[in-house]
């Protein structure tokens, strides 16, 4: 969380997106976000692609930032997704939502593999969205890490 931090307040990025458009510098490695609808109780997913990232964000969210934060906690810890390309050929975007999601719910159920990463990726969310709230109510980014660096 900290690297995080001091690449978004070297960059002087105190917003979501900022934060998003920073780490994607700094991977040279575009993240590109998407809105679609989603299978019912999936918020979002990360897509990865041999070129990019894709963050794809249900529509009709009632917590948008959560849920791209979220995502994008998937991109940072390196968590494994499916490769899309190679798994994959031509599919609708509403195929492979569906087929993505029945994989999260067994992985989830069954064997229990993706349960420390949905927890990391939903702690980086938390506390990168407190950070961001922080640094939009005192004062400048750098600043904001260095607190928190101070305190560890």
């Amino acid at each position: 969380m900290d690297v995080v931090c001091e690449i978004a307040a070297d960059a002087d990025r105190s917003t979501l997106d900022g934060v998003i458009e920073a780490i994607a510098r700094e991977r040279r490695r575009p993240i590109v976000i998407e809105g679609a609808v989603l299978p019912p109780g999936v918020c979002g997913q990360r897509r990865a692609y041999p070129d990019r990232d894709v963050i794809v964000i249900g529509t009709d969210l009632p917590n948008y930032d959560r849920t791209l934060a979220h995502e994008l906690g998937h991109i940072v810890f390196r968590h494994d997704g499916i490769p899309i390309e190679s798994s994959l050929r031509a599919v609708s975007d509403e195929l492979l939502a569906y087929l993505l999601s029945e994989r999260t719910l067994q992985s989830a159920v069954v064997d229990g593999a993706d349960n420390d990463d949905e927890w990391e990726a939903e702690a980086f969310a938390g506390q990168l969205l407190q950070r961001l709230r922080r640094a939009n109510t005192r004062g400048a980014a750098r600043s904001i890490v260095s607190f928190d660096q101070a305190l560890g």
